[in-house]
């Protein structure tokens, strides 16, 4: 059931909107065809949609262990088709049926669930400003982020910083928990790696307590003394706060400069004091250019996966981490800033764009490789992977220019294994022939008999 249609029943039915709500989100429903179709939200899921709605009434019952009886005390708030709404369809870069909607989809709501506390304080701004708004006051026609321009001037409370941490602040940015790691003409950086509360107080400090922008601070949510955002971030990796030294406008409970910018490379997270991505190549190659050299071994280490950094993952050539690398410093400095002690590297092209890349000789370097895969994105491989001593498995599967793999490799002792389906052009090498390998497919080798 289309959701129109589901908002024009909650208006007409005489059952209650959260009964409604409930039944047609949570429950199986059929198509046209008689097919069986998995209900659009979890019971959980639609519970903490509809909790965010400030003007939901909860009459005291826990909604994880209630029965029909107790729910049906339960009124939803005005909001709620709004909030739920704004879930189900998220704004997507990729359209339906394209390769990676599925995933963007997902993404995106999993960050729309993180977020859901910022739709909480939006709403009870909106509930209670909506007199005072300028222009379009309708809720059913505004987005998240066009409902956060209308509502961010407006303020639930007034906090002040005591004189002495404004001024301590403004001279040297310094506070517990939080170390000054680059200090240049234009831009302070501060890092963030301790775990404990000591590192959550310096978070708190840098975003000026989850205030609100117009009073010069940030919506970060790592900066929220009540939250356990801090805790979720901390734990994959260090977080950064970048601080404009020439800003003349500050933060009226922190002191800082309020112009400010939160980096956490691992969830591959660049966010302005609005809580809004921004584009880190831009920056690192405009008004931030001071700062590219500084952060380009933390690219590199985004690159990598696993406790120690043994794997490298690529799969676009244009998008996350690796499109931002690849775009700032170029794919020489990719293979120079990724460590010697990789064991695994896999380089896919997903994207199609017929991008081919050259790997260089220095490739060699990697003497714990034991697996490499190249899928659709290179024509050759340097004579350099025979001093690969441990290499077990060889992929390079889709490569249409790839004719061959170096002579060498048949000595390598360790090699078990070599994938080459879809590479069209693809001839398996006489010292890999003279193996005696057992073909398992199209373009598959087996060498270990």
């Amino acid at each position: 059931m289309k959701f129109t249609n589901l908002l024009r029943r909650v208006i007409l039915e005489e059952k209650s909107k959260f009964e409604i709500l409930f039944d047609k989100l949570t429950n199986p429903s059929v198509d046209k065809e008689g097919k069986k179709r998995k209900p659009q939200l979890t019971k959980e899921e639609f519970f903490e949609l509809m909790s965010a709605d400030p003007t939901t009434k909860l009459n005291n019952v826990d909604l994880a262990t209630a029965g029909p009886e107790e729910l049906s005390t339960v009124k939803a708030g005005s909001y709620t088709p709004w909030i739920i709404k704004h879930y189900l369809t998220p704004k997507t870069e990729r359209k339906p049926g394209e390769r990676g909607y599925e995933e963007e989809v997902q993404q995106m709501k999993n960050l729309f669930m993180e977020d859901l506390y910022k739709i909480t304080a939006n709403l009870q701004k909106f509930n209670r400003f909506k007199a005072q708004i300028q222009g379009e006051r309708d809720l059913n026609k505004l987005t998240p982020d066009e409902l956060y321009n209308k509502v961010k001037d407006f303020s639930l409370e007034k906090t002040k910083a005591s004189k002495s941490e404004k001024e301590e602040a403004s001279k040297s940015f310094k506070h517990p928990g939080g170390e000054i790691v680059f200090r240049g003409p234009e831009w302070t950086v501060v890092k963030i790696t301790d775990k404990n509360q000591l590192g959550k107080d310096a978070a708190c400090f840098y975003g000026g307590y989850h205030l609100e922008p117009h009073k010069g601070e940030s919506r970060w949510c790592t900066s929220s003394p009540g939250l356990s955002y801090f805790e979720r971030y901390i734990k994959d990796g260090p977080l950064y706060v970048v601080i404009k030294n020439t800003d003349e406008k500050f933060g009226e409970k922190s002191g800082l400069p309020a112009t400010r910018y939160q980096f956490h490379f691992p969830s591959n997270q660049f966010m302005d004091v609005h809580d809004h991505q921004i584009d880190l190549v831009k920056f690192l190659a405009g008004p931030m250019s001071e700062l590219k050299d500084y952060f380009k071994p933390e690219f590199a280490k985004a690159l990598t996966v696993g406790s120690n950094g043994e794997k490298l993952s690529i799969d676009s050539f244009t998008s996350g981490a690796t499109g931002k690398f690849l775009a700032l410093y170029g794919f020489d400095e990719l293979i120079d800033s990724i460590p010697n002690t990789i064991q695994e590297i896999q380089i896919q092209n997903k994207d199609n764009n017929g991008i081919v890349i050259n790997i260089p000789e220095s490739f060699s370097k990697f003497k714990n490789l034991e697996t490499i895969l190249f899928d659709n994105c290179i024509a050759k491989l340097p004579d350099s992977i025979c001093e690969l001593k441990k290499l077990r498995f060889i992929a390079v599967m889709n490569n249409t220019k790839l004719r061959t793999l170096p002579e060498c490799t048949g000595t390598l002792p360790k090699l078990i294994f070599v994938n080459a389906k879809g590479s069209s052009n693809f001839v398996l090498p006489e010292s890999l022939k003279s193996k005696n390998p057992l073909q398992l497919g199209d373009a598959i080798w087996d060498f270990e008999g």
